[in-house]
C-alpha cells in the first residue's frame, strides 16, 4: 500500500511506529514524527480539558491523502545535485478521545532534516486548514465546538 492509501481518518487508535516504518528509507537521513496529543488544558477552555471528540465530513480521508500526496514530492536542496524524495503519511483520529490520546500523526523522511522538518510543518498547518475535521472539547464548565 502507498503512502497515500495509508493516509486515514480513522476511529481505531493511531500507530505512529507503524507511520514512521512506513516513510522509512535509505536515503532519508531524517525522520519527523509529529504526534498531536490530547491534553488537559486550552486557553480558551475555563477550567481543566477533560476529553475530546471528534467529528468528520464523509469525504475527510479524500481531504487528508490530497494533502499528503501534495507533499509526496521530489524537492531539490541545495546539498544534492538531484532531487531526492521526501515521504509522508498521515492519520487523524475521530470519535472521543481522553486526555494523553494520540488525535493527529504526520509521518515525513526526508535526505535533510530541514526538509524534514519543514514539511511535517506544513502538512500539519495543511491538515488543520483543509480537512473537514470538527472537535468538541469537554471540560468542567461544559463543552464547545471548534476547529482542529
Amino acid at each position: 500500500m502507498n503512502l497515500v492509501e495509508l493516509s486515514v481518518v480513522t476511529e481505531t487508535p493511531l500507530d505512529a511506529g507503524a507511520l514512521e516504518a512506513a516513510v522509512a528509507a535509505p536515503d532519508a537521513g531524517a525522520t519527523v514524527v509529529f504526534q498531536g496529543v490530547v491534553r488537559d488544558h486550552d486557553p480558551e477552555a475555563a477550567g481543566t480539558v477533560t476529553g475530546l471528540e471528534y467529528s468528520a465530513h464523509p469525504d475527510a480521508t479524500s481531504y487528508l491523502r490530497d494533502v499528503v500526496a501534495e507533499a509526496n514530492v521530489s524537492i531539490h536542496n541545495a546539498l544534492d545535485s538531484e532531487p531526492l524524495p521526501v515521504r509522508v503519511v498521515a492519520a487523524h483520529r475521530i470519535g472521543p478521545l481522553d486526555i494523553g490520546d494520540t488525535a493527529l500523526v504526520v509521518a515525513v523522511s526526508a535526505a535533510h532534516r530541514q526538509e524534514a522538518f519543514g514539511v511535517c510543518s506544513d502538512v500539519v498547518e495543511k491538515i488543520k486548514a483543509r480537512v473537514p475535521i470538527w472537535k468538541r472539547q469537554f471540560g468542567a464548565e461544559g463543552s464547545h465546538w471548534g476547529g482542529i
